[in-house]
């Protein structure tokens, strides 16, 4: 499928008409809210499957909201006399919004899908057609240029993101522009790039629907928009991170070599971002046979940066490839071009020894301290999303700990975090457990293997007595050293506090 395939886009020149099509849009209840009340959580769930079927069942009434769910969201067209009484038809097809189709029916030029902003705000995310719902999966045979709505990944990015007011925030690679709508709350100046003209056009669409501040929107790859002399304080991109052979498609390909874009992404970051400014990366690296993946992503990370390194898969090569196979809807092209282009793939993975595909986040600090933080883990297991503040309280951990030997340490009084619970493994009725186990139900969701003295040591933490003194009487309760207890336990205190399940009072 080439561009010419792809619909003329409304038009992002007329406020006007854009400001009244909200109005009729909001006025009908074509919010994220009504959209759940009218369709019902089991269609709701559907749509994000990509799968129209259940949503177009419970669209079988004529009422308006009805009707904006089948022309903008389903891409049924709608007979005019039933649209005219809900939206300004006539602006709308004069400004692109939609198109005549057959004697007495309009079709929409775009999916419009209803998006809550985490604020209440009722928001809408532009898209081409067929992408408003599920992301990219199941609509297959993308053309080229194709501009994607809101996608599992996109809304990952949105919720790991800090979120604390800043001057100047820049989205790479904005796509439909949620990212930059998210960041036009709480950022005064937001810059959104994409290499794709269309993303931006849709980008601007996305800004004005929603009655968002105006982005500066600029073409280009990484980078390349971004003058030398600017700097930001907030930096996100949810980029073109399929590591695949070629760049078929704009949206997931992003035309560098292996995982090259991902780390020049991350790499060029350091020299853009102000200090203690947050960058925000979704991304794909390999694992190279004989290579520990941790010291490939460490080496990405730029100077004068903490970092936090979150794997959150990992498929071998096989599954990756058959991933986005279907996602490009290979899997319903003919037989042999399918297994030409799969081996393609696993020929592309073999010549550069990987031998499986980490997905995950990277977040990076601007600080001037003298040693940079960098952590790398593989955590798999649920999380609890919004992310944003846990990020922000992963990095005043690193702060405080950098600034706090074991002396200081042992000197600090701390606090059993919130929603922090025990559980203890053992035989039935032995005198002591296995061992024990803490567990968050809050942000990471982290558990943590700790033994008795660290168990007791963090059911005492309220604040009022010093981690040594705690020790002290641990010590004398379990008849053990209280100088040696002193001296091993600083190394569990910094892990308990890193990880967050006791914090400084």
């Amino acid at each position: 499928m080439s561009n010419a395939s792809l619909s003329p886009l409304p038009s992002a020149d007329r406020p006007d008409v854009t400001a009244r099509l909200r109005d009729a849009l909001l006025g009908a209840s074509f919010t994220a809210d009504g959209l759940l009340e009218l369709l019902g959580a089991p269609a709701y769930a559907a749509l994000s499957r990509s799968e129209t079927v259940p949503a177009l069942r419970a669209t079988r009434g004529d009422t308006p909201l009805e009707r904006l769910v089948r022309l903008f969201l389903l891409q049924q067209p709608v007979p005019h006399a039933r649209v005219a009484d809900v939206l300004p038809v006539d602006a709308c097809l004069e400004s692109g919004w939609l198109v005549r189709a057959g004697d007495d029916e309009v079709a929409a030029t775009v999916d419009v899908r209803p998006y809550g902003g985490p604020g209440g705000e009722d928001w809408f995310i532009v898209s081409d057609l067929g992408c408003a719902v599920g992301g990219a999966g199941g609509i297959g045979n993308h053309a080229e240029g194709v501009v994607l709505g809101v996608g599992g990944a996109s809304m990952t990015l949105a919720g790991l993101t800090v979120r604390t007011p800043v001057s100047t925030a820049l989205d790479l690679g904005t796509g439909s522009g949620i990212q930059a709508l998210h960041a036009s709350r709480h950022a005064t100046r937001v810059t959104a790039t994409d290499v794709n003209p269309r993303a931006l056009h849709i980008t601007a669409l996305t800004l004005a629907l929603s009655g968002a501040q105006d982005a500066d929107l600029r073409e280009g790859s990484l980078y390349e928009p971004v003058r030398d002399d600017e700097t930001y304080d907030l930096i996100v991109s949810n980029p073109p991170f399929v590591i695949s052979p070629g760049a078929r498609l704009t949206y997931r390909d992003g035309g560098m070599a292996g995982d090259d874009l991902c780390r020049s992404l991350v790499q060029e970051t350091g020299e853009k971002l102000n200090e203690g400014g947050f960058a925000h990366f979704l991304a794909n690296w390999q694992h190279v046979e004989g290579e520990d993946w941790t010291d490939r992503l460490r080496s990405w990370v730029p100077r004068g940066c903490d970092a936090w390194i979150v794997q959150r898969e990992v498929q071998d090569i096989t599954q990756y490839a058959e991933l986005w196979l279907r996602d490009a809807g290979d899997h319903r092209a003919d037989p042999a071009e399918y297994q030409a282009r799969y081996d393609a793939w696993l020929d592309e993975f073999e010549a550069r020894k990987v031998k499986a595909v980490g997905f995950g986040w990277i977040t990076l600090r601007r600080t001037a301290a003298a040693e940079p933080a960098i952590t790398a883990e593989e955590w798999p297991h649920p999380v609890e999303q919004p992310l944003g503040e846990a990020v922000r309280a992963h990095f005043d951990r690193v702060d405080y700990l950098r600034a706090h030997d074991d002396a200081a340490l042992l000197e600090a009084r701390f606090a059993l975090a919130g929603e922090v619970v025990q559980e203890q493994v053992g035989l039935p009725g032995a005198e002591d457990p296995e061992h024990v186990v803490l567990r968050q139900n809050r942000g990471m969701r982290r558990a943590t293997r700790i033994d008795t003295v660290g168990a007791g040591f963090a059911g005492v933490c309220d604040g009022t007595m010093s981690a040594g003194r705690i020790l002290d009487a641990i010590a004398q309760l379990v008849g053990e050293d209280p100088v040696a207890l002193r001296d091993r336990t600083p190394a569990q205190i910094r892990l308990l506090v890193e990880q967050g399940f006791i914090e400084p009072a």
